[in-house]
């Protein structure tokens, strides 16, 4: 079918994916180890928080095997936060070809999105080898990993679509957003469990959006992490942000045009 025969949303797709499969190429054509650099920078930071907590403090902190509990989050965050970051310069980046093109501006955050989606789906095969290693048990809540991808792609998102555009006309955005995603970081259970925090603090926890979304994915092989209260939660959050998100990039999106 010519691209003149296709629907919008076919022409979008079409797009989307065209533009997603170039940053994947463009990512690891000229490396080596192409697929393994997507997984081996969680690879070391959990090997580090395992071997700190484990073998230098041994402290209790989630659920054994750590290795996996630490996975099982790290590699959604690791989704997350790269998305985000590359965000902040998804316009600016690519000022000449989204001047010149006329195809929807949101796909310059969503081909972000996705690829990054993408290395996270590749990267899973790489937590149930460490299941398989470490004997961790695997129960019906798996079937829940669905609704954790559609609720962090919401949110990822509707964040990027926040920041993109903002960027372009506040600059220091960028690294505010850095330094943010790091305080993000350790104010997540990634390292740690939402039931290692003090039971005051349960409650307020529970509107940090990647908690309810981590919980989905260490249900897998944790249930009594899953917390349904924390999933509605970030489903709701996530909701607004993408309602958020997209409001404000209509509204910004001729004054980017003319910034960049």
């Amino acid at each position: 079918m010519r691209p003149e025969q296709r629907t919008p949303i076919a022409r979008y797709r079409h797009s989307l994916w065209l533009l997603t499969q170039r940053d994947l190429r463009v990512r690891y054509s000229t490396s080596v180890l192409g697929y393994f650099w997507s997984i081996l920078d969680p690879l070391v930071m959990a090997g580090i928080y395992w071997f700190v907590f484990t073998q230098v403090f041994d402290r209790s902190v989630g659920n054994g095997p750590y290795i996996v509990f630490l996975l099982a989050a790290l590699l959604p965050w690791m989704w997350f936060n790269g998305a985000v970051s590359d965000c902040t310069r998804a316009f600016l980046r690519e000022a000449k070809l989204i001047r010149s093109t006329r195809i929807p501006r949101t796909i310059w955050v969503n081909r972000l999105v996705l690829s990054k989606g993408i290395e996270f789906v590749a990267s899973i095969p790489v937590l149930v080898l460490f299941v398989i290693v470490y004997g961790a048990e695997l129960g019906v809540e798996a079937f829940f990993f669905p609704l954790a991808i559609t609720i962090q792609a919401m949110l990822t998102t509707g964040v990027g679509l926040l920041v993109a555009p903002l960027v372009v006309f506040f600059r220091d955005l960028e690294r505010a957003v850095k330094l943010i995603l790091r305080f993000l970081f350790y104010a997540s259970p990634i390292i740690y469990g939402t039931t290692d925090l003090p039971p005051e603090l349960h409650f307020w926890a529970a509107f940090n959006p990647l908690n309810g979304i981590f919980s989905l994915y260490r249900a897998a092989f944790f249930p009594e992490q899953l917390d349904w209260f924390a999933v509605t939660l970030s489903a709701v959050i996530s909701l607004a942000f993408l309602g958020l998100g997209l409001l404000v990039f209509r509204r910004s999106e001729r004054a980017v045009l003319k910034e960049i």
